[in-house]
């Protein structure tokens, strides 16, 4: 029996100096998977927008300050690369979701992240993202226009409270920033048909 309880207290010591080591940034963390509002997806597809195309995300280099967020001494990670690479996924999702997206469309969404940010702070945290869209039909620009959204979320001083909640605060904020696109007017306007 004092074996058992030693090699559990051996293994659940291991577990923690895992989480912990994780926790202090010497693993990187990967930003959860995308999901939609299905809510703004509906009031976008109620306009009856035409078939559009998704232009590469920019910045592509996943070493601008855009994309790489700092979650205290941890680093948040996209999963496709870049986050601006996770923006463009997010983007064709949900295009797709509506039956909306075509790679061949005449009218093209270009993104380019300006700000990327999570801030842990100590007791709450908050999130910003400033994105410029620019839709284009046929080579003709229709809409320029940078979109901000924020968001918070309850942190800590102890990071192993405030890192998981800023780590699953990111597609919230992504999920914000796309709510307010599709339910800009302009928007609407230059992707309609």
């Amino acid at each position: 029996m004092a074996i058992f309880r030693s090699r559990a207290v051996a293994a659940s010591g291991a577990l923690a100096a895992l989480v912990l080591l994780t926790l202090t940034g010497c693993a990187p963390l990967l930003a959860p998977p995308y999901a939609a509002d299905y809510e703004a997806l509906d009031r976008l597809e109620a306009t009856r927008p035409g078939m559009v195309a998704v232009a590469k995300a920019e910045p592509t280099d996943p070493q601008e300050k855009v994309n790489t967020v700092r979650l205290r001494s941890a680093r948040l990670l996209s999963p496709s690369g870049s986050f601006a690479q996770y923006l463009q996924d997010a983007l064709m999702r949900d295009l797709s979701e509506i039956s909306v997206y075509d790679p061949k469309a005449p009218t093209r969404i270009a993104a380019r992240i300006v700000v990327n940010d999570i801030d842990l702070g100590v007791i709450n945290g908050t999130g910003r993202m400033d994105v410029e869209v620019t839709v284009t039909r046929d080579a003709t620009q229709r809409l320029r226009k940078t979109y901000r959204a924020e968001t918070a979320f309850d942190s800590s001083y102890a990071s192993i409270v405030a890192v998981p909640a800023g780590q699953a605060a990111y597609p919230r904020l992504v999920r914000a920033l796309l709510r307010q696109v599709y339910a800009d007017p302009q928007f609407v306007a230059a992707v309609g048909r």
